[in-house]
């Protein structure tokens, strides 16, 4: 048995940790290989995580296309199946090197087990490329490992066979309670604020999908919300990406260190200490709604859709949509209705209580002695 893992990103990352440290637990051979894909980002997690990569295969250059990363990985990664001969392979989420990571895994006739599988939005133009590349991974792999029972009943109706489809939860809730207990004040000194002394709100915006119009009504809700409260203050750590940065400083320059924190991406341990000690979360993130529920904190999603219902129906979070007004009125609500929030704040996060990576190598150590 020689597992290897693959990923790219920093969400990645974080999600699959647990399950290289529960491989490393069980004494079971393995290789970790990186993409790239991300990797300013994606470095930051494997030194808070401890994580060698094996293999890297240093995919990310500036302004790269789908295109350039789908061809990235396919020559890069093929080569790397042939190197190492794992006798299986373990892909997480959707992003694109998931996908084509499973592809070349399906060429070699390597098993494929996918983690966080069966997440739809039904929309395959939102998210983009995610809802496609979740979507196919789910024809490739040998185990569907999936965080809730909604996802379950997806990948059935997705075709995939009841017995290659399990629920585990979601090993983002292993990743946060292990950090968690890592993590006694922020690395970065700008975000060691009295958080006592205001309602601070983490917000987070960069999904493709959101960069026109509704970026500027995420903006100007945010700006309206700062002054119908003065006991509010943001922290906004923008996205590298030119055209956000752009925007916000364009919003927020003036107000920055006074009413808003502009700060460049978190690392993940100040993203979880600014989460648990925040008032509540306003994000395009896929990952934080399932992280910040986990630490009390509501969550307003500035999404049309969201592949993680769970959250919307268990009442943790709520799809705020993109339209500057809707934005402004929940949020706002949030901050003044005591008992809103509390409702929120004490829902039960629907995804897992942190022993999904020990179920999901169980199942594939049975699946593979079985081979």
């Amino acid at each position: 048995m020689k597992i290897m893992t693959v990923f790219g990103t920093r969400p990645e990352a974080i999600k699959l940790a647990p399950i290289i440290h529960e491989l490393s637990n069980r004494n079971i051979e393995q290789v970790v290989c990186v993409t790239g894909q991300h990797r300013e980002m994606l470095d930051q997690m494997l030194g808070f995580f401890d994580i060698n990569p094996d293999i890297d295969l240093q995919l990310m250059k500036q302004n790269q296309t789908l295109t350039d990363i789908a061809q990235g990985i396919l020559s890069g990664f093929s080569k790397a199946l042939k190197d190492a001969k794992p006798s299986a392979v373990i892909v997480q989420g959707d992003t694109s090197t998931t996908f084509f990571a499973a592809l070349c895994a399906f060429y070699e006739k390597i098993p494929v087990y996918h983690v966080e599988a069966g997440l739809r939005t039904n929309n395959m133009y939102d998210p983009f490329p995610e809802e496609i590349n979740r979507r196919l991974v789910t024809q490739l792999a040998t185990m569907n490992f999936a965080p809730t029972q909604l996802a379950v009943d997806n990948l059935i109706k997705s075709g995939a066979k009841s017995d290659t489809v399990y629920m585990t939860g979601n090993t983002v809730v292993d990743a946060l309670l292990w950090a968690e207990k890592k993590i006694e004040k922020p690395e970065n000194v700008a975000l060691d604020i009295d958080y006592a002394k205001s309602k601070v709100i983490l917000l987070t915006t960069h999904r493709r999908e959101n960069l026109d119009s509704a970026m500027d009504n995420i903006f100007k809700s945010v700006l309206r919300l700062m002054e119908d409260n003065e006991d509010v203050r943001f922290i906004f750590p923008v996205h590298l990406n030119p055209f956000i940065l752009q925007k916000a400083k364009s919003y927020f320059g003036s107000l920055t260190n006074n009413r808003i924190i502009l700060t460049e991406p978190l690392s993940y341990p100040d993203l979880i200490f600014i989460m648990k000690n925040s008032y509540l979360v306003m994000t395009d993130s896929g990952g934080i709604q399932e992280e910040a529920p986990s630490l009390g904190k509501p969550v307003v999603v500035l999404r049309n859709t969201t592949e993680r219902p769970e959250g919307i129906d268990a009442g943790t979070a709520i799809l705020a949509g993109t339209s500057e007004n809707k934005i402004y009125s929940i949020t706002n609500e949030l901050i003044k209705d005591k008992a809103a929030y509390e409702k929120m704040a004490n829902a039960v996060n629907p995804y897992g209580n942190g022993n999904s990576a020990e179920q999901i190598i169980g199942h594939i150590v049975d699946d593979q002695s079985n081979k």
